[in-house]
């Protein structure tokens, strides 16, 4: 394995506006070494795609075959990944030297490869009209160290899937983005929704529990991890980190107002419930629109919800789908140059519809297609400006973390094994123990 070179994170307000700043265009298209190339000069990119539906495989190729005709000497080849097995197989990749040169991945997945030095930092490879149209908030998921080592590009916050027939009956009222619920009056209309004869308010399929829990925290105040003036990050379990696990528990073991049978469910598995009239609400990603549509009887009336609002209004946090350049792509420049007319904002536009998501670029945000009533692309929309990078996005060690100790912690709290004390010193001590081995 290639030596690792940590870079000490730089500290103040202006680092980040220094870092998109340095992102400017590097003119000209020719070959930057010998790979990738052929005898009459004409080179060619390896693009690794994790798109999965077939509307975003669909969309992508699309895409690939534009530039493709017009880009005559740099065409792009298409490659098929999967989300399922893209870490190990870009760790593979990289250690035998036959990475990709665009690489499709997400913000959380790129730590480790980009302070391992298999990213390309792409300051001074993109447009200026690419970086000034992304927000600072989405490039701070990409930064690490001194460098930006992806380009964010689709994001999605979670949001309320509900069962529109339910609530109208029940009269409580209506959250939106503008007066959302709070976390206290989101548990009492649960409770108010649940009826008591297996039929509950709401289901939280929490199979993974932990970037939920972190993300929807940030907006009671949240953050878990806090990086010191050593640049250590440590954990430290707050006031703000106990709302919404607190509420979830509630829910479940309090109120029953929340099935415990779905804590280990993925958000599909809880589908079949919801169409059944067996939940009002299920909490899901924003693409789980897609599945809505596709799959719900015929009659079935639904409406997304805005997450409920804590101290920090509607913020959450997200890991946004990135596009990197593997460092060691002898075609650095073409690379960028590929993922600028990719993120175009009418392109932008097309992959966020494909996969049924939100694009991170204003302009392709403000686009009428990503703001309608139907299908709450516009509550998506509204929701937009209060993404944040989640808690952990830089932290070395949350991987082994997440798995070995905060995982177990929040399943057991969940159920009712455990209660807060215990959660907080499994996360905190536990926790800290593990950070303290990659930070030494």
């Amino acid at each position: 394995m290639r030596t690792r070179t940590l870079v000490r994170l730089r500290r103040g307000r202006g680092w980040l506006a220094g870092l998109v700043a340095g992102l400017v265009l590097v003119a000209g298209s020719g070959c930057s070494g010998d790979g990738g190339g052929s005898e009459d000069g004409r080179i060619t990119l390896r693009f690794q795609s994790l798109a999965w539906q077939k509307e975003s495989v669909d969309a992508n190729k699309e895409l690939v075959r534009e530039w493709n005709a017009a880009h005559p000497d740099v065409e792009v080849e298409y490659v098929q990944g999967s989300w399922d097995s893209v870490h190990d197989q870009l760790l593979t990749s990289f250690e035998g030297g036959e990475a990709p040169d665009i690489i499709h991945d997400a913000s959380d997945d790129l730590a480790d490869f980009a302070y391992g030095g298999y990213l390309a930092d792409l300051r001074g490879l993109l447009s200026e009209r690419l970086t000034s149209d992304i927000p600072g908030r989405s490039w701070e998921t990409t930064t690490f160290g001194d460098g930006i080592y992806g380009v964010p590009f689709l994001q999605e916050p979670r949001v309320l899937i509900a069962n529109a027939t339910w609530l109208k009956k029940s009269g409580v009222r209506i959250p939106t983005p503008e007066k959302p619920w709070s976390w206290d009056e989101f548990r009492t209309v649960t409770d108010r929704l649940s009826t008591g004869d297996g039929k509950y308010g709401v289901a939280w399929p929490l199979k993974e529990p932990v970037s939920a829990t972190l993300n929807l925290s940030l907006s009671t105040g949240g953050r878990l991890f806090h990086r010191g003036a050593d640049g250590k990050v440590r954990i430290r379990f707050e006031e703000g980190d106990e709302v919404v696990p607190r509420t979830i528990h509630d829910q479940v073991n309090v109120d029953d107002s929340a099935s415990g049978s779905t804590l280990g469910s993925g958000g599909s598995d809880t589908l079949p419930g919801f169409f059944g009239g067996k939940y009002a609400m299920v909490p899901l990603g924003f693409s789980y629109r897609q599945q809505i549509v596709q799959q719900a009887p015929k009659g079935f009336d639904w409406q997304v919800l805005p997450a409920p609002a804590g101290a920090d209004g509607l913020t959450q946090g997200v890991s946004p789908q990135t596009l990197s350049v593997a460092e060691d792509s002898p075609h650095k420049k073409e690379a960028a140059a590929f993922i600028d007319f990719l993120l175009r904002p009418r392109n932008m536009v097309r992959l966020a519809l494909g996969d049924w998501m939100l694009p991170t670029g204003t302009q392709a945000l403000r686009d009428p297609a990503l703001r309608g009533e139907k299908d709450g692309w516009a509550v998506g929309a509204a929701v937009a400006g209060e993404l944040r990078s989640a808690p952990a996005q830089s932290v070395r060690g949350y991987p082994e973390w997440k798995d070995k100790v905060a995982t177990p912690a929040y399943q057991s709290y969940y159920s009712g094994a455990i209660g807060m004390g215990e959660l907080r010193r499994r996360l905190v001590g536990d926790g800290n123990r593990v950070l303290a081995r990659y930070q030494r």
